[in-house]
């Protein structure tokens, strides 16, 4: 069986009074007991996180690293600074890394192998642009990506990859595939793992990012290869979030 995970990239926002509010917010909130809640704030945030969630069920994220452990690679992070402030959690390869800082395939591999390297569960993000999906790529796009690192990972290093499908569609657009979209795609990928090993594949974590929010969590995570989210602009508000977390129970 496996255990569902929520995911809320903060992406650039956030605050220390907000991460204060998640901190007394998540302490004293009832929880369903088989999930995994992650908050993943921007950096300078992270030690206050750290302290703030001390006392509460939340883990903590980071929404990148360096493929490099040290080095002069002036405003990076490495994996080994992350592990310092009690990261467990790191997404690689998020669309808007892609896109806007033109992070290529083999640039999100290398930084796959820095996060697991350091005992960081790595967060690995997929998915189709608008235009992908129009001509009919969809599953093309999001198995070359899916495949480009699961093809070069020794099979025990696959065992501790989390996959996100966000259609970069439906990022901050209000947009969302529908479920039946979205477990397309999860299946699709679920699949794919099965050519490397069916074991594999039955104990992935797939997660669904793109809109997911408290009114339609409960649909989206019904779904049977749907194993959670990867949470954008609700995970910034702690009703919104507390509310797609109970739906994952």
């Amino acid at each position: 069986m496996r255990t569902p995970l929520i995911a809320g990239n903060w992406k650039m926002n956030g605050s220390t009074a907000l991460i204060n509010a998640f901190g007394d917010t998540f302490a004293t909130a009832t929880l369903p007991a088989n999930i995994d809640v992650v908050v993943i704030p921007p950096f300078p945030y992270l030690d206050a996180a750290r302290h703030a969630f001390q006392n509460t069920p939340l883990q903590l994220g980071a929404q990148t690293l360096n493929p490099q452990h040290s080095g002069a690679h002036t405003g990076e992070i490495s994996g080994r600074m992350l592990k310092e402030f009690d990261v467990t959690y790191v997404l690689v390869g998020h669309s808007e890394r892609r896109q806007l800082y033109q992070e290529t395939d083999a640039q999100v591999f290398n930084r796959l192998v820095a996060a697991l390297d350091v005992g960081l569960t790595p967060i690995l993000c997929v998915g189709e642009t608008l235009e992908e999906r129009d001509a009919g790529r969809t599953m093309d796009v999001v198995l070359r990506q899916v495949g480009h690192a699961m093809a070069r990972l020794e099979p025990v290093q696959r065992l501790q990859i989390v996959i996100a499908y966000e259609p970069v569609w439906a990022i901050g657009t209000g947009r969302t595939a529908t479920p039946k979209q979205a477990q397309e795609v999860m299946a699709g990928i679920r699949s794919y793992q099965a050519g490397f090993d069916v074991s594999l594949a039955e104990q992935l974590k797939l997660l669904y990012g793109g809109s997911m929010n408290a009114s339609n969590a409960a649909e989206l995570l019904a779904q049977p290869d749907i194993d959670g989210g990867l949470v954008g602009g609700a995970s910034l508000k702690t009703d919104d979030f507390y509310a797609i977390c109970q739906s994952a129970g």
